[in-house]
């Protein structure tokens, strides 16, 4: 068994003890609640809109480059590598929401679990986020800016670089093993016709950052969060985090920056969950993967592909 990740310990404030089966509950995990239907063969590749296109040269396991600032804010938008146009001149996207698509889990909710096991939260920090998650579970009207803060709370003030290593050895030990196999087949199917693939995520920007070096994508956006003029993190999100609607946005910033407008297509996009509607609503061709219930009902009246993920 891979040994979890250990924090420096300076990392500070002692905190009081918490359970972590108080992060079971259904109202902390905001969990997806995916229905099965009746499901394509695995790895069945999507049709390219527009014909062959040209191979990929891109290196399924190579690292994402460095992202430049984004002029929107939060997101870690990654403009370098390969940009496979088409014959038409046309870069076609594959987007792939991360958790619940990409992975068969909520990094965030492990991150929260993991945080409280180590006592690196406290009690009245985890009951906020454990109200915030009852309130996500009933879709009322949540700030998400305010939560990613909180979880964040546990390295507000710490180096970026340390932070940074911290979360990729927790992805290395607690995430990696959830990605998805089919997530893996298809972003490969992708790639070889020659489809730029790309992750858009509300979770952390080194999370999947890390994802970016293990798997075949070739860029990620992700919500990064603020770091003072020391290089110390701050428990505040860079511009908005990537959720919802704001995903979209985030994509129509990368590929007008990285490519040009008028110069791509979102040709692809697979999401589980019916705050990716907005994104999934404006791909040519749109996935439900192992939707929730509101996502499920969608997928059904439009007619989208719903698959099934699980291993």
């Amino acid at each position: 068994m891979t040994p979890e990740p250990k924090y420096p310990q300076a990392m500070g404030t002692r905190f009081e003890a918490v359970s972590v089966g108080d992060l079971d509950a259904e109202a902390v995990c905001a969990l997806r609640c995916p229905a099965a239907a009746d499901m394509p063969a695995p790895c069945e590749s999507p049709a390219a809109p527009g014909g062959d296109a040209a191979e990929s040269t891109a290196d399924p396991g190579g690292a994402a480059a460095e992202s430049p600032a984004d002029p929107g804010g939060a997101a870690a938008e990654s403009p370098g590598g390969p940009a496979n146009a088409a014959a038409d001149g046309i870069v076609r996207l594959a987007v792939f929401d991360f958790d619940g698509t990409s992975i068969s889990g909520d990094s965030p909710v492990l991150l929260v679990r993991h945080l409280a096991k180590h006592r690196l939260i406290g009690k009245r920090v985890l009951g906020k986020i454990i109200l915030w998650g009852c309130a996500y579970k009933l879709r009322l009207p949540q700030n998400e800016t305010w939560v990613r803060g909180l979880v964040f709370s546990a390295f507000c003030g710490k180096p970026q670089a340390e932070v940074d290593a911290y979360l990729r050895d927790f992805y290395d030990s607690a995430i990696d093993r959830l990605f998805r196999k089919k997530a893996e087949c298809a972003m490969r199917e992708h790639e070889a016709q020659g489809h730029t693939v790309l992750i858009v995520s509300a979770t952390f920007e080194p999370l999947v950052i890390r994802a970016t070096e293990k798997h075949p994508f070739h860029h990620q956006i992700a919500t990064r969060m603020a770091v003072d003029e020391e290089g110390n993190y701050t428990c505040k999100v860079e511009g908005l985090p990537v959720e919802g609607a704001e995903k979209l946005n985030a994509v129509r910033r990368f590929a007008d920056e990285a490519y040009g407008k008028g110069r791509w297509e979102l040709s692809y996009a697979y999401g589980d969950h019916h705050s990716d509607r907005t994104l999934l609503e404006s791909a040519t061709v749109p996935f439900a993967v192992n939707p929730d219930k509101p996502l499920l009902r969608t997928a059904r009246r439009a007619g989208w592909d719903i698959l099934d993920w699980d291993d």
